[in-house]
Parts: C-alpha cells; structure tokens; sequence
C-alpha cells in the first residue's frame, strides 16, 4: 500500500559543480552532437509470435504471477487474438494516439505541464466556462464564465455500484464532454478510470467504471496519465513472481465494473502476445521482473475501448511522454551495492523503451543508472534523447524519486541508436556530471531551454538552517558544465520563458532566484525572499507561470508556515498563494490569497482523504487570478501594482458520502 514513510538517502558529494567542463568516463569519446538524417531506429523490438511462445518464455523464467493480489480474468482464446484483441490486425497503442492526436485548440491550460500538448492528470482542469475539480473522492464544477465565480455541481468520484472503501481517486483529465477519473483500488486490485460526462451548464453526470488489472502507478513526483488528442494513455506496472499454472491469467486486462461483479468477471484482455515486447538480453538474469503496461484509451467512444503495449523488464521504472514518443526507463532495483563492480554489471541490465505515438513498433536501448523522474528526460528537437541519470537510483515509484543518490550523468543517444533490445549506449554517450553543492539530500533536475539544470534540496524533508548551494547547469547539446552560486537550496526549478526561476526554503524563509540561461553567459539575475514561509506544493503542478510577453509574467506558488516539512503537504492546507511578477528576471511580490481554515466546514471525509497530489493551485483565467486553496477558490485583482482579494466562494460538500 502507499505506505506513509519516506527513505531518505544521504549521499557523499563528492564535488561541488565546477565552471571547467566535467571529465568524461575513462575510455569515452568526445560528447557526439551530430544531427542524424535519419530518426528511425535501425531495429525494433520483437513481440511474441503466439500465446503458446509467451507461455513458454514466461514458464522458463520462472516468474509467472504478479506480486499482489489481483482478480483473475478468463484467458484469451489464441485463435480470436487478432480479431478481438490488440493483436496483429488491431491498431497498436501509438496508431491509436496517432490517429486521434489533433494540434490543441485555443483552451487555456490551468496545469504546468512539461509538454505544450501533452496534457497531465491532475487535480483542477478548465472546460469551456467552467472549472473541474477533484477533491477528497468527489469532482465539482465552478462557473468561470463571464466574470462568474460559482459553484455548478458536484458528485462522487465514483460510480453509484461502486465500493470507494481503500481507494484513491488522484487524477482527472478532460476530452470534450468527457471527465475521466484515474483511480486505485487496493480492494479491486487495479487501476480505475471513472468517466463522467459534463454538459454545457457544467453539470456532471455519471457514465461508467472501468477497471484494469495493475500494481499501483502512484509517484511522489510523475503522473500516470497524459491526454494527446482525446486519447487517453496512462502507464501501470505488473511486477512478475513465481509460479501458476497459467502464466497469462495475470496479464493486463479490462472489464466494465458492474456491482456484484465476480473476481474475474468481465475481464477482456487488452495485451496479448503479438503486443508483448522483450528486448534482446538475458531477463532471466535479472533480479526481479515486470510487465510495463503502457494503455491509450479512446475517450471519444460511448463504450471506451482501450489498447495497450506490455514491455517485459526490470521493476524501477520512470514514465516520460514527449509530443511524440512514449518512454519507459526500466531499471533494475538491486544497483546501487556496496560492490561498485557489482552494481555496474547489474545496472547495466537495465533498459529504455520507445514507443513512438506516430504507431510504429517500440525500440529499445540497453542503458546504465535510473533516471530520477519524468524531468530527467529531453526528446530534442536535434533527433536525441537526453537523459540525466544517477548511479544510485531505482526509478520514481511511490517515494524512490526523493532518495536518488550516486554520481550524475548525462546520457545523451540519437533516436536512431535504438535497436531490438541488443544494443547497449556505448560509453561515449555518457558524460559525467559533477556532483551538486549542499542544499540538502534531495535531487531536483529540469531541462529549460538550451540547459540540463540540477541540485539539491529539501523534498519531502525538513527544510534546515540556511546554507549556501549550487546550480549546476549544462548545455545538453555540446555537454559544457557551468555553476550558479545561490543561497538556499534547490527544491524547484521551474521556466521562466527561455530562463528559468530557482526556489528553496530554509528553517525561516522562502527563496525565488532568477537565472538568465541565454545570452551565451549563465548568471542569477534577481531574488526575492519571503520572510516567513516555506514551498506550500512540492508537486510540479503546484507551480504556474502565466506570460505576458517575452521578457513579463506572473507566478504564483503555494506556501505554507516557515519550516514546514515537505511531507506534511499531504495532511495539512496551504496558507495561501504568493504572487510574484516577473519583469526582465527581476521578481516582485504582488500579494497573496490567503486560506481561511477557521471558516473551513467539515466534510467528513471518508475517502481519498490523503491528498497526495497536493491541494492548492495559482490559476491564471482570461486575465484574472485565481488561487485554490482546498475547498476554497479566491479571486484577486491588480490595483497599483499589489494584488487585493475582490472575492471568494467556497465548493466544500455536504459532509456526506455514499457508497460506504
């Protein structure tokens, strides 16, 4: 289950950044930055030929069951695999995105994704007039529209027939009339996706509940679904063990929930041989093994219909999705010992997925390391793939992001270097990164225009006494290391256009630095200190920038009392939103909408009661300012240059809920 502890690692920094660039591997070439004429990969990855060949495989490895307790579903008959499932006649995962995937319409986007177009499940989206908001088991919908601001509707997260008891409803997404819920059921086994439909008057109804057989995705810092088009397409792992009679009776599958449904009931399998990839190396030396299950759902259908691609490989695992390529980095749990030798062998074993959402076969890469999260990953315009990995890092599963440790590097391969699985990134592809300054234990690492930038904070931790840190930044093309001097630590690192804005706390304050990336010379450009405070969100969608031009914006971020523990976000509310007006990197406070708990009424909550994907939000709408803060939305507006409140309402349900 999402067991409420947290591994912290402390690592040994070896060195702080250095101007001078950072020695390569022994043995390794000059960084390559050729752009390739050709993308394609020279090889794909092979799928099973038949049910019976899978069988087969999965029975000599030994590793034929999944690790938690899952409902069965009726195995596929081999003979109806192309015509029913997503076999050889059906279209692949990607074909299904590709085919769907339109260029995004003139919607203003209320969620700081790391794509434009590549939308990401949260927890507050806009349709239309109208804000949809998930919160605690329940969505709700709040008029925008025409300088409204009122409450419209509100309902479970859940179906009528459904028991809510040990779930956790964490994202939602919107396609035209559509809402559809991501969810995990630990008494179902698997992750749900609730579908709602919402009119024109904001008002939410109920449609279905579809239930697919996984491990749970959840992730302190990923989410595990995207929206491209009105193709819904999440990632859940499988994790394999030993030994059942049948080896496929676990393998993905998805049914329509009715109440009263039998544990296997339903079931259709969405995955079947002729969709199930491995690469070329030798699984069975590795330690443990998964199924990474990555699905595309067509939400534009009245019966969703769903097609997936399963990956065989190592259980850690970080999710990346770029505007056209899907990535799975599987990296195996048991690097990272004491024997340096030993671990090298072991993570070398683990392996980078590709699957293009242009519906071409999936490629892979032999690869070393882990990535630490979704912001370790570059798809570039150049034709490469840049990646930053850590020795000592397993993936980005439940807390394994925020105890990353090991040394850095900076992997950097040609979309077209990736093969059937045989292939490993040569030692030339990897430059060493030296190691970030203070800060704290907490790796923090995001691509903002032409730079890698990393370093360290607090995470889920205490924030401590203020010290002195580092920014390491790196030119991802040509592998040029430089550092930024600051004076607190790196707890985000967020775009300001083509710059880039540092925040981190200490025991007492809150700290904004801006860092001019372009002109050819890297430099801290302004800060702002606010006394008293610490980062309220730790999440990525926890921050917003909203443009005004090139060079103008305003920013805002969730705050919280001063020395508050990045962990406590998941049980306690933000204070308030701080504002911040961004002119030219110089950063300016503008105010704040504060949080009134004194006047907070009881929801009684019973389900999704952990808010794990945070809780408060900076919204920017049509020209107005909006902060969520719980059950509470506040409206501001500027007046001389300082943002006063004109108004707030307050959505909070009935402190009621069914279905238990």
């Amino acid at each position: 289950m999402r067991a409420l502890v947290l591994l912290f690692v402390t690592a040994a920094f070896a060195a702080p950044c250095a101007h001078a660039q950072a020695p390569a591997p022994a043995g390794a070439a000059p960084h390559a930055n050729a752009k390739p004429s050709n993308q394609s990969p020279r090889k794909r990855l092979r799928a099973f030929g038949s049910e019976r060949e899978l069988k087969r495989f999965m029975r000599k490895l030994g590793r034929v069951t999944v690790k938690h307790e899952v409902p069965g579903a009726a195995p596929m008959p081999v003979e109806k695999a192309g015509a029913d499932y997503a076999g050889s006649a059906q279209p692949s995962a990607g074909e299904a995105v590709a085919k769907a995937a339109e260029p995004a319409g003139d919607e203003e986007s209320v969620t700081n994704v790391q794509h434009a177009g590549v939308d990401e499940g949260g927890i507050v989206k806009l349709h239309g007039d109208y804000l949809v908001v998930l919160r605690r088991g329940r969505l709700f919908t709040v008029a925008v529209g025409g300088g409204a601001l009122r409450p419209v509707s509100s309902l479970n997260a859940f179906g009528p027939d459904v028991d809510p008891e040990y779930a956790w409803y964490d994202e939602l997404l919107v396609s035209g009339e559509t809402v559809a819920v991501i969810g995990y059921s630990y008494e179902r086994g698997g992750t749900e996706v609730g579908l709602f439909r919402i009119d024109r008057s904001g008002r939410l109804s109920y449609r279905a509940t579809y239930q697919l057989r996984s491990d749970d995705y959840y992730s302190s810092r990923n989410y595990a679904s995207r929206l491209v088009g009105d193709k819904l397409v999440f990632y859940a792992p499988l994790y394999l063990e030993a030994d059942v009679r049948n080896p496929l009776a676990s393998f993905p599958a998805l049914r329509r929930w009715h109440k009263g449904a039998g544990e296997s009931e339903g079931f259709r399998r969405i995955v079947n041989a002729t969709r199930v990839y491995r690469g070329a190396q030798n699984l069975g030396e590795v330690g443990e093994l998964a199924l990474h299950t990555v699905t595309v759902c067509d939400l534009a259908r009245a019966d969703m219909s769903c097609e997936a691609t399963a990956l065989i490989g190592p259980p850690g695992s970080v999710f990346y999705v770029s505007p056209s390529s899907v990535y799975v980095w599987a990296s195996d749990w048991s690097s990272g010992e004491e024997n340096d030798e030993e671990a090298t062998a072991k993570t070398s074993r683990s392996i980078l997925y590709r699957m293009p959402l242009d519906g071409s076969g999936p490629s892979a890469l032999r690869v070393a390391g882990s990535p630490v999260d979704q912001f370790s990953f570059l798809e570039s315009g150049d034709g490469n793939l840049n990646v930053l990995v850590r020795s000592e890092a397993g993936g980005d599963r439940m807390w394994d992001a925020e105890a990353a440790a090991g040394s850095v590097a900076l992997l950097r391969v040609p979309l077209w270097s990736f093969s059937g699985g045989e292939d490993a990134a040569p030692a030339s592809s990897y430059r060493r990164l030296p190691d970030p300054r203070g800060g704290g234990d907490a790796f923090q690492n995001r691509f903002v225009g032409d730079y890698l930038l990393y370093g360290n904070g607090n995470g889920m931790d205490t924030p401590g006494a203020a010290n002195g840190s580092s920014l390491c930044a790196v030119r991802w093309a040509t592998g040029e290391v430089s550092t930024v001097a600051l004076k607190h630590g790196v707890d985000r690192i967020e775009a300001l256009g083509s710059d880039a804005v540092v925040v981190g706390a200490d025991a007492e304050d809150l700290h904004f630095t801006s860092v001019r990336l372009g002109g050819g010379t890297l430099a801290v450009a302004g800060t702002y200190t606010r006394k008293g405070a610490a980062q309220g969100e730790t999440r990525s969608h926890g921050f917003f920038y909203k443009p005004e031009d090139e060079n103008t914006g305003l920013l805002g971020l969730p705050i919280s009392k001063p020395g508050r523990s990045g962990f406590e976000q998941l049980f306690q509310s933000s204070a308030a939103v701080l504002f911040l007006r961004n002119e030219s990197l110089d950063l300016k406070e503008l105010g704040e909408l504060d949080a009134r708990p004194e006047t907070a009424a009881d929801d009684d909550c019973q389900i999704s009661c952990v808010d794990w994907y945070g809780n408060a939000r900076p919204l920017f709408l049509r020209g107005r300012v909006f902060a969520l803060l719980g059950y509470e939305i506040v409206e501001g507006a500027l007046d001389g240059g300082r943002l006063r409140e004109t108004r707030r309402i307050s959505y909070a349900p009935r402190p009621t809920l069914s279905g238990r």
